[in-house]
Order: structure tokens, then sequence, then C-alpha cells
């Protein structure tokens, strides 16, 4: 697993992000059972996942106040 870079993250369209940042809250649950159960190997995942999930949620509102902003 790689971790996304900020500047693929700033390419993609609003909803491309939406949809990848539900993506990767589903894949974030699953890994989290995993590890309850035992069954994950490389917990590292989990942190890549956490901060993947993390840009995506700062640019989103860094888009969403640059609205904002411009709107005024």
């Amino acid at each position: 697993m790689k971790a996304m870079k900020v500047e693929e993250i700033r390419k993609l369209a609003v909803e491309e992000i939406r949809t990848k940042l539900a993506d990767a809250r589903d894949e974030m649950m699953k890994l989290r059972f995993q590890q309850v159960t035992g069954q994950l190997t490389d917990s590292s995942h989990l942190t890549i996942l956490r901060r993947d999930i993390a840009r995506m949620e700062t640019i989103l509102r860094e888009t969403a106040r640059a609205a904002l902003e411009g709107a005024k």
C-alpha cells in the first residue's frame, strides 16, 4: 500500500476526493476488524490509510474555504 501524495489529491475533482475518502474509510473499518481479530499482519497500513484520510479531509476543507472566500 502506497500513500497518496498531496499533489495527486489536489488534481482530483471534489466529488472524486469524496468518493476516495468514503472508500478509504470503508477500508479503514475493514482493517480495524482484521486487527481486532488478529488477521492483520502489517499494521502500517492503518497508519498510511489514516494519514491519507486526513490529507483528503484537509484538502476538502481548503477547497470549501477557498470557495467561501471567493464568494465574498
